[in-house]
Protein backbone atom coordinates (compact mmCIF):
# COMPACT_ATOMS: atom_id res chain seq x y z
CA UNK A 1 0.00 0.00 0.00
CA UNK A 2 1.20 3.17 -0.64
CA UNK A 3 2.01 6.29 1.72
CA UNK A 4 -0.80 7.87 3.31
CA UNK A 5 0.44 10.90 2.65
CA UNK A 6 0.07 9.78 -0.87
CA UNK A 7 -3.85 8.40 -0.30
CA UNK A 8 -6.58 10.29 -1.25
CA UNK A 9 -8.12 11.13 1.97
CA UNK A 10 -11.47 11.91 2.85
CA UNK A 11 -12.32 13.38 6.49
CA UNK A 12 -15.85 13.18 7.94
CA UNK A 13 -16.23 15.36 11.28
CA UNK A 14 -19.14 15.49 13.67
CA UNK A 15 -18.98 18.73 14.97
CA UNK A 16 -21.21 18.00 17.59
CA UNK A 17 -19.49 15.13 19.28
CA UNK A 18 -17.86 15.64 22.65
CA UNK A 19 -20.74 18.14 23.39
CA UNK A 20 -19.71 20.41 20.22
CA UNK A 21 -15.92 20.57 21.28
CA UNK A 22 -15.47 18.95 17.98
CA UNK A 23 -16.68 21.76 15.86
CA UNK A 24 -14.85 24.34 18.11
CA UNK A 25 -11.72 22.41 17.85
CA UNK A 26 -11.78 21.81 14.24
CA UNK A 27 -9.13 24.47 13.20
CA UNK A 28 -6.58 22.57 15.80
CA UNK A 29 -7.69 19.30 14.48
CA UNK A 30 -7.38 19.78 10.73
CA UNK A 31 -3.94 21.29 11.35
CA UNK A 32 -2.78 18.52 13.00
CA UNK A 33 -4.10 16.21 10.18
CA UNK A 34 -2.82 17.99 7.66
CA UNK A 35 1.00 18.41 9.53
CA UNK A 36 0.94 14.35 9.05
CA UNK A 37 -0.65 13.49 6.25
CA UNK A 38 -0.88 16.80 3.91
CA UNK A 39 -4.23 17.34 2.07
CA UNK A 40 -7.52 16.02 2.76
CA UNK A 41 -11.29 16.71 1.74
CA UNK A 42 -13.56 17.00 4.94
CA UNK A 43 -17.18 17.04 5.18
CA UNK A 44 -19.40 17.24 8.69
CA UNK A 45 -22.12 15.82 9.56
CA UNK A 46 -25.56 17.11 9.88
CA UNK A 47 -27.56 14.59 11.68
CA UNK A 48 -28.17 10.83 12.55
CA UNK A 49 -26.46 7.99 10.36
CA UNK A 50 -25.41 11.14 7.58
CA UNK A 51 -21.70 10.25 8.37
CA UNK A 52 -22.77 6.17 6.99
CA UNK A 53 -24.32 8.80 3.77
CA UNK A 54 -21.05 10.28 3.26
CA UNK A 55 -18.34 7.60 3.94
CA UNK A 56 -20.66 5.49 1.21
CA UNK A 57 -20.46 8.65 -0.98
CA UNK A 58 -16.71 8.96 -0.56
CA UNK A 59 -15.90 5.48 -1.14
CA UNK A 60 -17.99 5.33 -4.51
CA UNK A 61 -15.85 8.49 -5.59
CA UNK A 62 -12.55 6.46 -5.23
CA UNK A 63 -11.06 8.04 -1.67
CA UNK A 64 -8.40 5.18 -0.46
CA UNK A 65 -8.46 6.48 3.30
CA UNK A 66 -11.40 7.97 5.21
CA UNK A 67 -10.87 9.15 8.63
CA UNK A 68 -13.64 9.60 11.40
CA UNK A 69 -13.47 12.32 13.83
CA UNK A 70 -15.52 12.09 16.28
CA UNK A 71 -16.58 10.01 19.26
CA UNK A 72 -17.74 6.19 19.07
CA UNK A 73 -21.31 6.85 17.70
CA UNK A 74 -19.50 8.93 14.55
CA UNK A 75 -16.72 5.89 14.09
CA UNK A 76 -19.92 3.25 13.84
CA UNK A 77 -21.50 5.19 11.28
CA UNK A 78 -18.39 5.41 8.88
CA UNK A 79 -18.02 2.05 9.52
CA UNK A 80 -21.47 1.42 8.48
CA UNK A 81 -20.40 3.11 4.89
CA UNK A 82 -17.84 0.46 4.47
CA UNK A 83 -20.54 -2.33 4.58
CA UNK A 84 -23.56 -3.39 2.74
CA UNK A 85 -25.09 -6.87 3.19
CA UNK A 86 -22.57 -7.97 5.35
CA UNK A 87 -19.35 -7.82 2.73
CA UNK A 88 -16.72 -4.64 2.09
CA UNK A 89 -17.83 -2.14 -0.11
CA UNK A 90 -14.68 -1.36 -0.94
CA UNK A 91 -12.06 -3.70 0.75
CA UNK A 92 -8.59 -1.75 0.16
CA UNK A 93 -9.99 1.52 1.50
CA UNK A 94 -8.65 2.24 4.68
CA UNK A 95 -10.30 3.47 8.44
CA UNK A 96 -8.42 5.90 10.33
CA UNK A 97 -9.85 7.11 13.68
CA UNK A 98 -9.37 10.99 15.75
CA UNK A 99 -11.14 10.06 18.59
CA UNK A 100 -13.09 13.17 19.97
CA UNK A 101 -16.57 11.96 21.99
CA UNK A 102 -18.30 11.26 24.80
CA UNK A 103 -16.79 7.76 25.26
CA UNK A 104 -13.99 6.92 23.00
CA UNK A 105 -14.23 3.08 23.97
CA UNK A 106 -12.10 2.02 20.97
CA UNK A 107 -9.35 3.50 20.74
CA UNK A 108 -8.93 2.37 24.29
CA UNK A 109 -7.94 -0.74 22.55
CA UNK A 110 -5.73 0.84 20.43
CA UNK A 111 -3.93 3.22 23.22
CA UNK A 112 -4.78 6.38 24.12
CA UNK A 113 -2.87 9.20 22.37
CA UNK A 114 -2.35 12.55 22.27
CA UNK A 115 -4.25 14.58 19.02
CA UNK A 116 -0.89 14.41 17.44
CA UNK A 117 0.17 11.30 18.24
CA UNK A 118 -3.62 9.86 16.96
CA UNK A 119 -3.08 11.87 13.73
CA UNK A 120 0.20 10.62 13.24
CA UNK A 121 -0.88 6.99 12.95
CA UNK A 122 -2.56 8.49 9.58
CA UNK A 123 0.82 9.00 8.43
CA UNK A 124 2.57 5.66 6.37
CA UNK A 125 1.86 2.56 5.01
CA UNK A 126 0.87 0.43 8.14
CA UNK A 127 -2.12 -0.91 8.53
CA UNK A 128 -3.91 -3.97 9.86
CA UNK A 129 -7.39 -5.62 8.42
CA UNK A 130 -9.20 -5.64 12.10
CA UNK A 131 -12.59 -7.61 12.28
CA UNK A 132 -15.90 -5.81 12.22
CA UNK A 133 -19.05 -7.74 14.30
CA UNK A 134 -22.54 -7.50 12.08
CA UNK A 135 -25.60 -7.84 13.81
CA UNK A 136 -29.78 -7.97 12.89
CA UNK A 137 -31.83 -7.16 15.68
CA UNK A 138 -35.16 -5.36 16.28
CA UNK A 139 -35.10 -1.51 15.87
CA UNK A 140 -37.14 0.91 17.95
CA UNK A 141 -39.75 1.07 15.27
CA UNK A 142 -40.28 -2.43 15.79
CA UNK A 143 -38.56 -3.60 12.08
CA UNK A 144 -35.75 -5.91 11.77
CA UNK A 145 -32.72 -4.63 10.43
CA UNK A 146 -29.10 -5.25 10.11
CA UNK A 147 -26.28 -3.03 11.09
CA UNK A 148 -22.57 -3.64 11.84
CA UNK A 149 -20.28 -1.95 14.23
CA UNK A 150 -16.26 -2.16 15.53
CA UNK A 151 -16.28 -2.04 19.00
CA UNK A 152 -19.39 -4.04 21.47
CA UNK A 153 -22.80 -5.22 21.06
CA UNK A 154 -24.51 -5.60 24.11
CA UNK A 155 -27.67 -6.08 25.61
CA UNK A 156 -29.41 -5.24 29.39
CA UNK A 157 -28.61 -2.77 31.57
CA UNK A 158 -26.05 -0.84 29.28
CA UNK A 159 -29.00 -0.79 26.55
CA UNK A 160 -31.04 1.11 29.13
CA UNK A 161 -28.10 2.82 29.77
CA UNK A 162 -27.58 3.67 26.23
CA UNK A 163 -30.64 5.28 25.78
CA UNK A 164 -30.48 7.22 28.99
CA UNK A 165 -27.72 8.89 27.72
CA UNK A 166 -28.95 12.40 26.79
CA UNK A 167 -27.57 15.66 24.82
CA UNK A 168 -27.48 17.13 28.10
CA UNK A 169 -25.87 14.48 29.92
CA UNK A 170 -23.03 14.54 27.42
CA UNK A 171 -22.17 17.80 28.32
CA UNK A 172 -20.07 16.16 31.20
CA UNK A 173 -16.95 14.35 30.33
CA UNK A 174 -17.43 10.41 28.95
CA UNK A 175 -17.05 8.40 32.18
CA UNK A 176 -18.63 10.52 34.10
CA UNK A 177 -21.60 11.00 31.67
CA UNK A 178 -21.99 6.82 31.90
CA UNK A 179 -21.73 6.19 35.13
CA UNK A 180 -24.60 9.00 35.77
CA UNK A 181 -26.67 6.62 33.51
CA UNK A 182 -25.49 3.64 34.80
CA UNK A 183 -26.39 4.58 38.47
CA UNK A 184 -29.99 5.75 37.40
CA UNK A 185 -30.46 2.71 35.26
CA UNK A 186 -29.48 0.31 38.46
CA UNK A 187 -31.66 2.37 40.80
CA UNK A 188 -34.59 0.08 39.43
CA UNK A 189 -33.47 -2.11 37.01
CA UNK A 190 -33.85 -5.89 38.01
CA UNK A 191 -32.14 -8.95 35.45
CA UNK A 192 -33.85 -10.59 32.44
CA UNK A 193 -34.17 -14.48 31.09
CA UNK A 194 -32.29 -14.40 28.39
CA UNK A 195 -31.95 -17.24 26.06
CA UNK A 196 -28.09 -17.47 24.43
CA UNK A 197 -26.96 -19.67 21.91
CA UNK A 198 -23.13 -19.72 21.37
CA UNK A 199 -21.46 -21.06 17.71
CA UNK A 200 -23.30 -24.02 17.14
CA UNK A 201 -24.44 -24.88 20.54
CA UNK A 202 -27.73 -25.72 22.14
CA UNK A 203 -29.69 -22.10 23.76
CA UNK A 204 -29.29 -22.05 27.42
CA UNK A 205 -31.28 -19.39 29.80
CA UNK A 206 -29.47 -16.89 31.57
CA UNK A 207 -30.26 -14.31 34.05
CA UNK A 208 -28.56 -11.61 33.40
CA UNK A 209 -28.00 -8.05 34.21
CA UNK A 210 -25.89 -7.08 31.17
CA UNK A 211 -23.69 -9.31 28.33
CA UNK A 212 -21.38 -8.02 26.39
CA UNK A 213 -19.97 -8.96 22.71
CA UNK A 214 -16.54 -7.08 22.34
CA UNK A 215 -14.15 -6.98 19.58
CA UNK A 216 -12.72 -3.98 21.56
CA UNK A 217 -12.16 -4.18 25.02
CA UNK A 218 -14.04 -1.34 26.52
CA UNK A 219 -17.21 -0.05 26.65
CA UNK A 220 -19.43 2.65 28.47
CA UNK A 221 -16.78 5.43 28.98
CA UNK A 222 -13.83 3.11 30.46
CA UNK A 223 -15.02 0.09 31.69
CA UNK A 224 -12.69 -2.83 30.91
CA UNK A 225 -15.65 -5.08 29.98
CA UNK A 226 -13.34 -7.48 28.22
CA UNK A 227 -9.85 -7.49 28.82
CA UNK A 228 -8.90 -10.06 26.19
CA UNK A 229 -10.39 -9.61 23.24
CA UNK A 230 -8.26 -8.41 20.43
CA UNK A 231 -9.53 -6.63 17.69
CA UNK A 232 -8.32 -9.29 14.85
CA UNK A 233 -8.58 -12.92 16.47
CA UNK A 234 -11.98 -13.88 14.80
CA UNK A 235 -14.33 -14.17 17.85
CA UNK A 236 -16.38 -12.10 20.27
CA UNK A 237 -14.93 -12.03 23.76
CA UNK A 238 -18.47 -12.23 25.76
CA UNK A 239 -18.95 -11.10 29.29
CA UNK A 240 -22.14 -12.12 31.19
CA UNK A 241 -22.78 -10.49 34.40
CA UNK A 242 -25.45 -11.97 36.44
CA UNK A 243 -27.08 -10.18 40.12
CA UNK A 244 -25.41 -6.98 39.69
CA UNK A 245 -26.66 -4.47 40.94
CA UNK A 246 -26.12 -0.42 42.25
CA UNK A 247 -24.37 -1.71 45.52
CA UNK A 248 -22.47 -3.62 43.10
CA UNK A 249 -21.37 -0.75 40.33
CA UNK A 250 -19.84 1.12 43.85
CA UNK A 251 -17.97 -1.40 45.51
CA UNK A 252 -16.94 -3.12 42.60
CA UNK A 253 -16.17 -0.03 40.29
CA UNK A 254 -12.08 -0.03 40.29
CA UNK A 255 -12.25 -3.18 39.24
CA UNK A 256 -14.82 -2.44 36.82
CA UNK A 257 -12.17 -0.02 35.22
CA UNK A 258 -9.18 -2.39 35.57
CA UNK A 259 -10.63 -5.52 34.29
CA UNK A 260 -10.38 -7.42 37.16
CA UNK A 261 -14.30 -8.52 37.26
CA UNK A 262 -13.96 -10.74 35.48
CA UNK A 263 -12.34 -13.06 38.61
CA UNK A 264 -15.37 -11.87 40.65
CA UNK A 265 -18.43 -14.15 41.48
CA UNK A 266 -21.24 -13.07 39.06
CA UNK A 267 -19.23 -12.88 35.82
CA UNK A 268 -19.18 -15.70 33.34
CA UNK A 269 -16.92 -15.27 30.38
CA UNK A 270 -16.81 -17.20 26.66
CA UNK A 271 -15.66 -16.64 23.08
CA UNK A 272 -17.63 -16.93 20.25
CA UNK A 273 -17.78 -16.24 16.62
CA UNK A 274 -21.59 -16.24 16.06
CA UNK A 275 -24.50 -16.07 18.58
CA UNK A 276 -28.50 -15.60 18.92
CA UNK A 277 -30.12 -14.15 21.61
CA UNK A 278 -33.88 -14.42 22.54
CA UNK A 279 -36.37 -13.15 25.43
CA UNK A 280 -40.01 -12.81 26.41
CA UNK A 281 -38.56 -9.83 27.77
CA UNK A 282 -38.34 -6.40 26.03
CA UNK A 283 -34.32 -6.31 26.37
CA UNK A 284 -32.75 -3.22 24.64
CA UNK A 285 -29.76 -3.46 23.01
CA UNK A 286 -27.21 -0.80 21.68
CA UNK A 287 -24.19 -1.02 19.90
CA UNK A 288 -20.82 0.65 20.26
CA UNK A 289 -22.51 2.65 22.98
CA UNK A 290 -25.73 3.59 20.63
CA UNK A 291 -29.22 2.44 21.65
CA UNK A 292 -30.42 0.73 18.47
CA UNK A 293 -33.41 -1.62 19.59
CA UNK A 294 -34.00 -4.83 21.28
CA UNK A 295 -33.85 -8.18 21.29
CA UNK A 296 -33.88 -11.14 19.18
CA UNK A 297 -30.45 -10.08 18.13
CA UNK A 298 -28.16 -12.49 15.32
CA UNK A 299 -24.54 -11.95 16.14
CA UNK A 300 -21.54 -12.46 14.00
CA UNK A 301 -18.02 -11.56 13.57
CA UNK A 302 -16.89 -10.41 9.87
CA UNK A 303 -12.93 -12.17 10.69
CA UNK A 304 -10.84 -9.99 9.29
CA UNK A 305 -13.11 -7.46 6.98
CA UNK A 306 -11.59 -3.44 7.65
CA UNK A 307 -8.35 -2.36 6.79
CA UNK A 308 -7.63 -0.37 9.90
CA UNK A 309 -4.82 2.86 9.80
CA UNK A 310 -2.81 2.26 12.59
Amino acid sequence: MSSANNLRTMVIVNPASAAGATGRRWTRIARSIRGAIGHFEHAFTEGPLHATELARRALEDGFQMIVAVGGDGTLNEVVCGFFENGRPVAPKTVLGVVAQGTGCDFVRTLGESSLEETCARLRGSSSQLVDVGHASFVDHDGKTVERVFLNEASFGCSGQVARMISPAIKRTSGSLAFSVATVRTLLSYHDQVVSIALDDEVPREYSITNCAFCNGQYFGGGIKVAPMAQINDGKFDVTLWSGFGLLDFIRKRRSLYNGDHVREAGTQLFRASQATATSASQVLFELDGESVGYLPVKLKILSRSLQLKV
